[in-house]
């Protein structure tokens, strides 16, 4: 596109407050194949829509991920949970990606260490039609259903990786959150229960029947949860560990089965 409509998109973004209207103008640019699409895109994100549901895609981990209207966006930051699992886990590693959203966490691992079998579940359909696209360079499979209870009773004991990404932010907090997720996530994905550790507590509790001997559960948790996160995993008889990256703000909890 020209420099003027790439100027002009810039100023419609800045006017609707977009903090980063330069990089956003060269996404919409990139993506749009003619001018009436670039215009209804700038339109969808002027109102608000997150530029990852327009473009239809988030980078996550080095990789472009779909992410649909209304499935939850992959954080940057946790980047750092994928990372830390990477560092424990080999090609082979039997992976579970669960609250899996658009598989993302799963896809950027199973990259990360090349051959895995992996598996993913969430509840809501928007996001497992997502993760399957995303998981399929992995030959990895999404399941839609209620935490475990998607999973194939194969993995019983099995799992050497479980990635939990669970929705952690209390529920009366919800409303205080960026109105690009209250508004254009699904609220399942975000809301965490009266102190955000309802999902959590159920993963945990199931977790040990999962995991093989030694293998991880690895989940993300605000700092301030950190205590009564541990105290979950403890009271499963997992081994906890408590891992932070303070320039993306990350807090990642790990909790080992304990074996060989």
């Amino acid at each position: 596109m020209p420099l003027p409509v790439h100027s002009a998109v810039v100023e419609r973004l800045r006017a609707a407050g977009c903090v980063f209207a330069e990089e956003e103008a060269d996404l919409l640019l990139a993506a749009a194949t003619g001018p009436d699409e670039l215009d209804a895109m700038v339109v969808r994100r002027a109102s608000g829509l997150p530029l990852e549901h327009v473009v239809g895609w988030a980078e996550f981990g080095g990789l472009r991920i779909a992410v649909d209207p209304g499935v939850f966006v992959p954080r940057r930051r946790t980047e750092f949970l994928v990372r830390e699992a990477a560092s424990l886990a080999g090609p082979g590693a039997v992976v579970v990606d669960l609250c899996c959203g658009s598989g993302a966490l799963g896809a950027a691992l199973a990259a990360s260490l090349g051959g895995v079998e992996l598996h993913a579940a969430d509840v809501d359909p928007a996001a497992v039609a997502c993760a399957r696209r995303n998981v399929r360079a992995a030959e990895g499979h999404a399941y839609e259903g209620d935490l475990y209870a998607a999973l194939p009773e194969a993995l019983l004991g099995r799992v050497d990786v479980l990635l939990a990404n669970v929705p952690y932010v209390p529920s009366d907090e919800v409303a205080l959150l960026p109105a690009e997720a209250r508004e254009h996530e699904a609220r399942v994905a975000l809301d965490g229960g009266s102190d955000g550790l309802d999902v959590l507590r159920r993963v945990t509790a199931d977790a040990p029947r999962w995991l093989a001997p030694g293998g991880r559960l690895l989940f993300e948790t605000s700092e301030r949860q950190v205590p009564a996160a541990v105290a979950a995993v403890t009271a499963a008889g997992l081994v906890p560990r408590v891992v932070t990256d303070e320039e993306l703000y990350a807090t990642v909890v790990v909790g080992a089965r304990r074996g060989a």
